[in-house]
């Protein structure tokens, strides 16, 4: 046989033979997992979780090194679309990078994600997770397109600035979520690796999120109406019925109460 006619053949057998996708060098939760987020208070470890989303600042060493030694996964939340006055790198931002106060969270304002030095701060949190061994970031705030920032913030420029943080996340082998930002996600889905949404349910929003599900990516729902265990099952029921895994928790998430679906 020929040269070139080996690598015709050797072309066609390529392109018959079945391709198998190589799984990511970062973890990828499960569709059903279990799991918990406590943002604030000295975390409640005792949940049957297997993933926990914890600050990423105001966690303990000791506590992601014990869950993770009992197979569990740690994801560290962070702000990266709002100045918090109360953060250890708050000193790091200029002037220019605040904008208008986000909602009725005292010390919060909003960012300008197109700023260079925003973007180099966020990178290093994102570095600090990998550091501290977190198993991946949820980063928040990550739709100031859609709000009132006091910014000339826009559709693409969003788009960017997620991008930009979900391939920081993966460069360091991080596994990264979409904090909300519903509106992005056909164009954000390819980048993550699972959701994590608030109250999509009371704004008929979740149909939107039903993409993760139907590629293998889970979707961990925070509600924080149905405290009533009459009406929260009619909601158990509906986030079973889109394979969604939602727990009613407190709006300051500081583990005052927790109610699930799915444990």
């Amino acid at each position: 046989m020929s040269s070139s006619l080996g690598m015709l053949s050797g072309a066609i057998s390529s392109l018959l033979t079945p391709q198998t996708e190589t799984p990511p060098a970062w973890y990828q939760p499960a569709v059903d997992v279990n799991w918990q987020i406590q943002l604030q208070g000295p975390p409640n470890t005792g949940y049957p979780a297997d993933l926990y989303i914890l600050d990423l600042f105001d966690t303990p060493q000791a506590v992601i090194n014990d869950l993770q030694a009992s197979g569990r996964k740690v994801i560290c939340y962070f702000s990266a679309g709002s100045f918090e006055d109360w953060r250890d790198d708050a000193n790091r931002f200029l002037a220019t990078d605040k904008g208008r106060r986000l909602g009725n969270w005292p010390g919060e304002r909003w960012l300008d994600t197109r700023s260079a030095n925003v973007r180099d701060i966020m990178a290093d949190r994102i570095a600090l997770a990998a550091e501290r061994g977190c198993d991946g970031v949820d980063p928040d705030n990550v739709d100031g397109y859609s709000n009132r920032t006091g910014f000339a913030l826009t559709y693409q420029s969003q788009l960017d600035y997620n991008r930009f943080l979900f391939d920081r996340a993966h460069a360091e082998g991080l596994a990264v979520s979409l904090k909300n930002d519903l509106g992005q996600v056909q164009e954000l889905l390819p980048h993550v690796d699972f959701a994590v949404n608030e109250s999509c349910h009371q704004w008929q929003e979740c149909h939107l999120l039903t993409p993760f599900i139907e590629a293998g990516k889970p979707v961990l729902h925070i509600d924080y109406l149905y405290l009533d265990s009459g009406a929260r099952a009619g909601h158990c029921e509906e986030m079973a019925a889109l394979q969604f895994r939602s727990l009613t928790l407190p709006l300051a998430l500081d583990d005052s109460f927790r109610f699930t679906c799915n444990d």
